[in-house]
């Protein structure tokens, strides 16, 4: 399975293969974690919203809308850090382009 993604990504070795799940491993944990802070920081907590069972979801939701930014940014930090940048930047290019960034990306 390991060569398969490694010809599919087009990367050499198994230690390029690890550090790249590294890397997503901590950039996931990393934007989730600092979403709260931040919606924090631009005052959007649990507490703002009422008590009524479409809190959580309006919160969540929020969260998730958050969390989407700075995994993308933090991924090719990240990637750069640990020697990876042209793979999670060729890799962002592609994600981007799929969800509709076409003409940014040129």
């Amino acid at each position: 399975m390991t060569n398969r993604l490694k010809k599919h990504w087009g990367i050499q070795s198994t230690w390029q293969l690890i550090v790249i799940f590294w890397v997503f491993a901590i950039t996931g944990s990393s934007s989730v974690y600092v979403a709260k802070p931040f919606l924090a920081w631009i005052g959007l907590s649990r507490d703002v919203f009422p008590d009524s069972w479409w809190s959580g979801w309006v919160y969540w939701t929020l969260r998730l809308l958050v969390i989407f930014p700075f995994y993308q940014v933090l991924l090719v930090i990240y990637g750069w850090l640990f020697g990876q940048f042209a793979f999670f930047w060729n890799f962002e290019k592609k994600m981007l382009r799929r969800i509709g960034f076409k003409r940014l990306l040129r």
